[in-house]
């Protein structure tokens, strides 16, 4: 059995890094997803430049995200839980070797069977993808495997009633995901890439926990892997939600538009882009080790699609629906509400004939930005 596992990290990567957006497609995608000039700034540089998150301060004074008046990404209404004891359960640093994000793929229904369909594994190193790895990866495993699902629909009319048109679109998402895991695909590809000035993407965390579940409902989940292809994650938190919800790997290809993008222009003297993808990559799974460490967790699988989480400011309907069994102490808005904030940044990006990213304000007070208590 062991035998006929392939290791995908000497076939997939590291190579070719494709670009899927620049200029003023990137800098409209950017808005869309709600990235301002502070995330980039901050976040993704530390990432980039020194393969680690970015260190801060402790406290946090900034409104929560269902209160904020600005539209915030959705993995924001997400606080990650943690063991609260007097030593850390797993200290990710020192205990490394007790850990792993090892990742595997296709039909895992069952471990203990001999034929070729559970034999034939694929193991990834982690659950991170650059935009390289992402494309070779879907070559080695092979079209007749694999099921791509858009995750967009066509923008709401003015006068229609909100939160319909992303009900739709979730449920044929899901749909979509059964028939193709029914189909035998081993491989369910969820992507937002074809967002554009007439299509709005589905918050992709809403995605993933509906096929997800749906999938587990219909005892159908282990019998095939959730690859999320994403442009609304750009730090380890997100990525985390992600995983918790049960994506088994993630792209994040807008990120890493932007930091090739910021490359090109000089922003990271003497680094090349394959160091710039390695360092990303490594700073995203140093941060899910230390997110996993915190609950006593040692292996990413034990901790995808468990919803580590406390939701904050999403109704309870919803919560009950895609994140079954996360503790929701303050219920919020719902899709309709969803669907407006999404709305209001794609305005925002494809509106405007110059688009100019927002400034920020929320880890620094900045004029027109996040409102802080100090």
């Amino acid at each position: 059995w062991l035998d006929n596992m392939v290791d995908l990290e000497p076939l997939i990567g590291p190579g070719p890094e494709p670009r899927s957006a620049s200029g003023e497609a990137l800098t409209r995608r950017q808005i869309a997803a709600g990235f301002s000039r502070e995330d980039l700034d901050l976040l993704l540089d530390a990432l980039v430049r020194d393969g680690k998150e970015a260190v801060g301060s402790m406290g946090d004074d900034a409104p929560p995200a269902v209160l904020s008046a600005l539209p915030r990404p959705l993995a924001h209404y997400f606080r990650q839980n943690f063991s609260q004891v007097t030593n850390p359960p797993i200290d990710p640093l020192r205990e490394a070797g007790a850990m792993s994000l090892k990742t595997r793929f296709k039909n895992l229904g069952n471990i203990l069977a001999q034929e070729e369909a559970q034999t034939n594994v694929f193991v990834l190193d982690s659950p991170v993808l650059t935009n390289g790895m992402y494309e070779r990866m879907l070559d080695t495993v092979g079209a007749g495997a694999t099921t791509v699902i858009d995750c967009t629909y066509d923008v709401p009319a003015d006068d229609a009633r909100p939160g319909v048109a992303l009900r739709q679109a979730l449920d044929r998402i899901r749909d979509e995901a059964e028939a193709a895991a029914r189909g035998g695909s081993a491989l369910i590809v969820l992507t937002d890439e074809r967002a554009r000035a007439d299509r709005l993407a589905v918050p992709m965390i809403l995605a993933t926990a509906g096929v997800h579940r749906r999938l587990t409902d219909q005892a159908l989940r282990s019998f095939c892997s959730i690859v999320v292809r994403t442009a609304e994650t750009l730090d380890p938190h997100g990525f985390a939600v992600l995983v918790g919800v049960g994506a088994t790997t993630i792209n994040a290809w807008l990120a890493q538009d932007l930091f090739q993008e910021r490359l090109d222009r000089g922003l990271y003297p003497g680094l090349s882009l394959r160091d710039a993808c390695l360092n990303y990559k490594a700073g995203i799974e140093a941060g899910l080790l230390k997110t996993i460490a915190r609950k006593g967790i040692s292996i990413i699988s034990a901790y995808r699609g468990g919803c580590e989480f406390e939701v904050l400011g999403l109704s309870r309907a919803l919560t009950a629906e895609f994140f079954p069994g996360a503790p929701s102490r303050i219920s919020g808005i719902g899709l309709a509400g969803l669907e407006q904030a999404a709305l209001k940044r794609h305005k925002m990006a494809w509106g405007e004939a110059q688009p100019v990213p927002s400034m920020g304000g929320f880890f620094k007070i900045r004029a027109g930005g996040e409102a802080h208590a100090h």
